[in-house]
């Protein structure tokens, strides 16, 4: 099967590309299976993260239609926001982001690098996660009646054309995990808002990546299946590649811990694993619940490796509390 031919696809370089793959000996030995890092906290925008290779390809088509403001939500500690206001800035877009609940009493972690840049910030006054859409909606509706074009993009990024980053990604990780002589590795992963599994899993459709396991940390396995599948499934169609099988969807559940943005007692005893291997900090709500899943599947022995363990990056949450995700 041919690559897909990707050059077509308006695209704003952003990102320090290819990241690295990097052996983890002494996690390995620890955990009695070869794993390697997928370095996507290293993507060189602002503090990086994996958010940058899906913003490359939304900000390209942005410019495309000549929009001057970026428009998005989530929680105040996101880490999609910071970066998709920061790309933004980068390409000569102001920005303003939606979040849900209440301004908090204090400025911290991503928040603090918002004020730093100058986003627009704006919070719903309810805790729930799902009113971000509708104060998204009305705010692209004033920009517009102000003689605005703003480019609208969803909580997480999580779009088909934003996916399309993570095809490329895997193009990238082909070529070098052949060049070190990696066989047939096995990409695991943290799943928020299923668009980096959406990129993944169309890879997989179209014969580039052998397998990839995402760890919910957010959604229940079911909506994540049905997110992934049917964002993947767009991918597949503006790419021309074969649409990807439920069956090459798989989510592992159960490492939630107390809820979305919250940090778990088993992240925590993971991500200090790896820390004291391999000298790599994890993020508490996103990468540590994923290695914890991958610890225990590999103490089951449920993994046979080699593994590649998507580290999507985070660094800002690692100095605030719990939840405001």
């Amino acid at each position: 099967m041919a690559d897909p031919d990707l050059s077509a696809i308006a695209r704003e370089c952003l990102g320090t590309l290819p990241t690295p793959l990097i052996a983890a000996p002494r996690l390995s030995e620890e955990l009695g299976v070869e794993i390697w890092f997928k370095r996507d906290d290293l993507t060189g925008i602002g503090l990086g993260g994996n958010k940058v290779r899906p913003l490359e390809f939304l900000l390209g088509d942005a410019l495309a239609r000549e929009c001057d403001v970026l428009v998005t939500g989530s929680g105040p500690q996101s880490n999609w926001s910071m970066l998709a206001a920061l790309a933004a800035r980068r390409c000569g877009l102001d920005s303003v982001v939606c979040f849900y609940g209440d301004a908090p009493t204090t400025v911290q972690g991503n928040l603090l690098l918002h004020s730093t840049i100058g986003t627009t910030v704006k919070y719903t006054g309810d805790p729930s996660r799902a009113t971000v859409d509708a104060l998204i909606e009305v705010t692209a509706q004033e920009l517009r009646a102000a003689g605005r074009n703003p480019v609208v993009l969803p909580r997480g990024g999580a779009t088909s054309r934003g996916a399309i980053g993570y095809v490329a990604a895997a193009l990238e990780l082909r070529d070098q995990t052949s060049t070190v002589g990696l066989e047939n590795p096995t990409l695991w992963m943290a799943t928020g808002s299923c668009g980096t599994q959406a990129g993944l899993v169309a890879a997989v459709a179209a014969g580039i990546l052998p397998e990839v396991i995402g760890v919910t940390v957010s959604r229940t396995a079911d909506e994540c299946r049905e997110r992934v599948l049917t964002l993947a499934t767009g991918t597949a169609e503006l790419i021309g590649t074969p649409a990807p099988l439920a069956t090459q969807v798989n989510i592992v559940d159960g490492w939630i811990g107390p809820g979305y943005g919250y940090a778990s007692t088993e992240g925590r005893d993971a991500a200090a694993l790896v820390a004291r291997t391999e000298a790599l900090f994890l993020d508490p709500p996103f990468c540590a619940k994923a290695m914890a899943a991958l610890a225990f599947a590999a103490g089951n022995g449920d993994v046979t490796g080699p593994v590649v363990f998507l580290v999507s990056g985070g660094a800002p949450t690692l100095f605030v509390q719990d939840g405001d995700l």
